[in-house]
């Protein structure tokens, strides 16, 4: 797993973090891109009933040691590119 730090460098000042997710896998992970900004996230969740979303979100959550509700999906609830803002 990736570090605190540098998942953070991803953010933007404005504390918004774009994220790919692939549902589904069969082990939770979380990788640094290859190239650009967004973050590459799967979760063994399946992409249903909203449960990849709040699967990806507790996954974001313990790599950045905060609370899930200080994490907020701004766009992408039903896509696998996201927006997540990382609220103080």
């Amino acid at each position: 797993m990736p570090s605190k730090a540098a998942i953070l460098a991803l953010a933007g000042a404005d504390g918004r973090l774009e994220v790919r997710v692939s549902p589904g896998a069969s082990a939770d992970a979380i990788a640094l891109p290859a190239s650009g900004r967004t973050l590459v996230v799967r979760t063994t969740a399946p992409p249903a009933d909203g449960e990849a979303n709040d699967a990806v979100l507790r996954q974001l959550a313990e790599a950045l040691d905060r609370p899930f509700s200080k994490l907020e999906l701004v766009r992408g609830a039903t896509s696998r590119n996201k927006l997540i803002r990382l609220t103080p």
